[in-house]
This record gives C-alpha cells, structure tokens and sequence, in this order.
C-alpha cells in the first residue's frame, strides 16, 4: 500500500466545506483529520523535561516569607513548579503537581482538606509538625510524609527559624477528571503537640507487623511518615550486600526502595508512587523510558541526569521532570541520592504502563 494510500484526504469541493461546516455547527470533529492527534505512534508529550535549581528556588521561597502573608485566602505559601510545556498551568506535568512550600518562624498554616493525595518530601531543615486529622507528625530531612485526600491537614513551626520542603500532589489528574473537593478547617493546627513519633508510627512503624487492630486493606498508606534513618539503612544495606557478592540491586551500583502501604504492600496512594535511589560515585543507570511522568528531587550529592540525549548536572535539592517515554538515565559524580515521585499507580491500574530499555 503506497503512502498516499495512508494519507489520503477527499479533494477540496464546495460540498466538502459544507459537509465540514454542518460538522462545526454540530460541534463535530471528524476521525480521519484528528488521527495522528488522537492515536500517535508513541506518546507525544506536551510536557518538556526541565530542571529546577533549588539555589534559585529558595531564595524566591525566602522572599515570599517576607511579602506573602499565611492564612485563609491563600491557605498555603507554596510555589507551584510549572512546565513550560504544559502553561499556563501551574502542573509539573500532566498528572502530577509540585511545589516548594515555605513556613515562617512560628507560622501556622490553617487546616483545610481536599480530595486530591498529598505528600510531603523535607530535603533540609526541621521545626515543623504537620497536624493530620488531629496527630502531630515531625518533619525532619530525609522524610517522607504522607497527606491521603480527605484528612484534614495544617503545619506548624515550632522554631525561629524557617523551614521549606516540596510538596507533591494529583492535583493535575483530579482536575482533568473533574474528582476534586475542598473544605476548610479550623484557623489553627487542633493540637499544639509535637511529639517525635506520631500515633501512626506507633501503631504501623514496627517492621513486618501488623496490628490485629486494623487488618483491613486501606487504599491510602495508615502510616504517615516514613523516617530518613530507615531509608538510609535500606539503600545502605543493598549496596553492602552487592559489594559481599549478593543480588538485589536494580543496577550495578545503584540501589532503590519504593515506599509502600503497609495494610496491603501497595504504592502508599493510589495516585502517586513514592521510591529512593542511591548510586554509588562513579555508578550509572540504564537509558530507560516509562510511561507515565516522573519528578526527581537530588537529595545529596552530585551527578547528572541525561534525559533524551541531553545532560543536565544536578546537585542537592535540583529537581527536574521527565515526560513520558522520554528516555533517561543517571550517572553519578559523588555518591548520588533521589528522591523520586511518579504517577505509575494510575497507568498500571489502568492498564497502559510501557517500560522499556532504551539500547544505544
């Protein structure tokens, strides 16, 4: 079959513009003039990969502590990272959202809750506990702590000093499919405690137990944090054992852990994947391509991410997006620590997660 076969279109005629016309007024679009659109060979991201410097962010971070005021109105003091690609909405890509938030010495941000996932991930600093439907949970560098939809959910800082941390939200998702709710809440966080375990650490934080208490499955992790110094000894752990001649990491030199549920052993929300990578200097990761967007945060140290074909140096708190089946791999100068952050929960639910290793 000739090419002009597969591109072929009905010559121009006044009863096609009329036939198009009668389409328009109808509010119709016909297949045969939307097809490459609709149903590309390959996904065609409208989202670019980009990068952040956290050197640049937390300085404007900084200055909207000192202009922008906390409180009922504006509800948070976060500073949304928007793709260029995908403006003028404030999304770091299609399905996810991401923001650099920044709490001044003993602000506190008031309550609200929305149906949309949230977590928090704390590349430096500590003083602030974030309250979740009444328990007081520490946020300390390294962590990762979790805000499922519909808690409700307020910061405060406890020091004289600030504090800022990345937010990650479905924002974008819940906003495409029209799933979104907010409701307001108290002024001030419902409890002024600041203990260093919160009720969900006690009860879910003890490693492969369970309590008899709650054996039903919950789509969202119970646990709401997940603590530095148990990241650390995974990644550690994995790459020690590699060194004695023992399997398990993802690649030479390069270990990982996903952050999970622990009523069922899922993602720790249904919307959102959360994972840590650790290379060794010196390491580098296979050239891969997913469906799906990612969002990388640069926890320590230094390296460079090369994402389709182009290199990009990166060094702690750097984030940067990677579309989808946008080829891409890591290598690292210095030990290379990341935190990392994508929507595959939802194209595996769904049925149209692709993975694949980009040979060169």
């Amino acid at each position: 079959m000739t090419d002009d076969a597969h591109n072929s279109q009905p010559d121009d005629s006044p009863e096609l513009r009329q036939l198009y016309q009668g389409f328009a007024d109808q509010s119709l679009i016909p297949l045969w003039t939307q097809l490459g659109d609709l149903m590309p060979e390959h996904p065609k991201p409208k989202a670019i990969p980009y990068v952040w410097r956290w050197a640049d962010l937390l300085p404007l971070a900084e200055a909207s502590g000192r202009l922008v005021p906390v409180g009922r109105g504006g509800e948070r003091r976060a500073i949304g990272l928007a793709n260029p690609g995908l403006a003028p909405h404030a999304y770091i890509s299609p399905t996810l959202w991401c923001a650099i938030q920044y709490l001044g010495p003993r602000e506190t941000a008031p309550e609200h809750r929305h149906a949309q996932n949230a977590f928090r991930f704390v590349v430096e600093g500590e003083g602030v506990w974030t309250v979740v439907d009444g328990d007081p949970v520490r946020m300390s560098r390294g962590d990762l702590l979790l805000t499922p939809g519909w808690r409700f959910h307020g910061h405060q800082n406890t020091l004289e000093a600030p504090m800022a941390w990345i937010d990650g939200l479905d924002i974008p998702f819940s906003q495409q499919m029209d799933v979104g709710f907010f409701e307001f809440g108290a002024d001030e966080v419902s409890t002024r405690e600041t203990p260093i375990l919160s009720r969900s650490e006690r009860l879910w934080a003890h490693p492969g137990l369970r309590p008899l208490s709650s054996l039903e499955s919950s789509v969202s992790s119970p646990l709401a944090a997940f603590r530095w110094q148990h990241t650390d000894r995974a990644l550690t752990e994995q790459l020690d054992l590699e060194k004695e001649g023992y399997p398990g990491t993802f690649d030479p030199g390069h270990a990982a852990i996903r952050f999970v549920n622990p009523s069922n052993g899922g993602d720790v929300m249904p919307t959102i994947r959360c994972e840590f990578h650790r290379l060794r200097a010196g390491g580098q990761t296979e050239n891969r391509q997913e469906v799906g967007s990612t969002v990388f945060q640069v926890f320590n140290g230094r390296g460079v991410a090369i994402i389709d074909g182009v290199s990009h140096s990166l060094e702690t708190g750097d984030l940067f997006t990677i579309p989808s089946w946008v080829p891409w791999s890591l290598q690292a100068e210095t030990q290379f620590d990341l935190f990392r952050f994508s929507d595959a929960p939802i194209m595996e639910r769904l049925g149209f997660m692709r993975q694949d290793v980009v040979k060169e």
